[in-house]
């Protein structure tokens, strides 16, 4: 269902991407008309405040991105644009146009599912956008946007490859990790529950259920952040205690924190507990992910102390 249009102060999200850009009355001609000369441009009217935009942007820009080239999308926010929202007659949002060779080719308003946004980008390129990613680059793009911390955009590129292969370990692994990212922790742990044991045994499917176990463990330890650390305070040889504040530092999201004080845990003694310094690091680094920046900054102290 599409909203009528009314008055909103809010900001809006900068585009990303060559092919994906913030347009207003100003850079009109150039983003779109003068733009679409060369290759088509979609028009996406739009409000923060808008529900539906919030499902259908999403889903363009990864649809736009995903035609490498072929077709590129200008966002505007009819907020801060309204004299070019009454220009195009838009009423109600979203609202989308389709330009080729500066003029209006294709539109629709409101949310469509996915199936026809993409006849509709097949359309406009005259099939030019090509039949769609392969599963290793919708695997590669889900984990791009898992790290810049896209992760609801993330998780929706995993479903789409889920829903046609129920079985793919990694989009079964990215989407345990997206739920415990968005605080899902319990959908996470239904999911794990639900899987057979052949797809628990897999590596990716293994480091992201240890992942859940993890964040489970660490959601006992939140709100004792402030007296653990009063206790490291007193006596910094408090291994217990430094480690236990690094579990909860975890569930509250202080995820630097949390490696420094297992990293200083291994500094004073790499071998108590039987190593369980390092061993919780080497987890939290497969939690987080290993291309991280902060698992990689993490990683290299680690070395360095082993190695010192």
């Amino acid at each position: 269902m599409d909203i009528l249009l009314k008055g909103s102060a809010s900001g809006a999200p900068a585009g990303s991407g060559d092919w994906i850009k913030d347009g207003s009355i100003d850079s009109f001609v150039e983003d779109v008309i003068e733009a679409s000369a060369k290759v088509p441009v979609i028009v996406d009217f739009w409000a923060p405040w808008c529900g539906p935009c919030k499902t259908l942007g999403p889903m363009l820009e990864r649809l736009v991105k995903e035609a490498k080239g072929a077709v590129r999308l200008v966002k505007i926010d009819v907020d801060k644009n309204q004299e070019l929202a009454a220009q195009m007659r838009v009423q109600s949002i979203p609202a989308v146009y389709g330009f080729v060779g500066g003029r209006p080719a294709d539109g629709f308003a409101g949310a469509l599912p996915e199936s026809q946004l993409k006849a509709f980008i097949q359309r406009l390129t005259g099939g030019a956008a090509g039949q769609g990613p392969t599963v290793a680059e919708l695997l590669a793009e889900a984990q791009t946007q898992l790290n810049e911390g896209q992760t609801e955009l993330a998780l929706q590129i995993y479903q789409q490859i889920l829903s046609e292969d129920d079985r793919n370990g990694p989009s079964l692994a990215g989407m345990i990790r997206c739920l415990i990212k968005l605080g899902h922790a319990d959908g996470a742990r239904q999911m794990v529950d639900s899987l057979p044991p052949d797809l628990l045994a897999q590596s990716d499917v293994a480091a992201a259920t240890k992942a859940l176990e993890l964040a489970e463990k660490s959601a006992v330890s939140s709100g004792a952040t402030a007296a653990l650390r009063q206790k490291v305070e007193a006596n910094p040889n408090d291994h217990q205690a430094r480690f236990d504040l690094s579990a909860a530092l975890v569930a509250e999201g202080a995820n630097e924190e949390a490696l420094d004080e297992l990293l200083e845990l291994y500094r004073r003694d790499r071998a108590w507990n039987e190593g369980a310094a390092k061993a919780q690091l080497l987890t939290l680094f497969e939690v987080f992910g290993h291309a991280d920046p902060l698992t990689v900054a993490a990683r290299k102290r680690l070395s360095s102390l082993m190695f010192a």
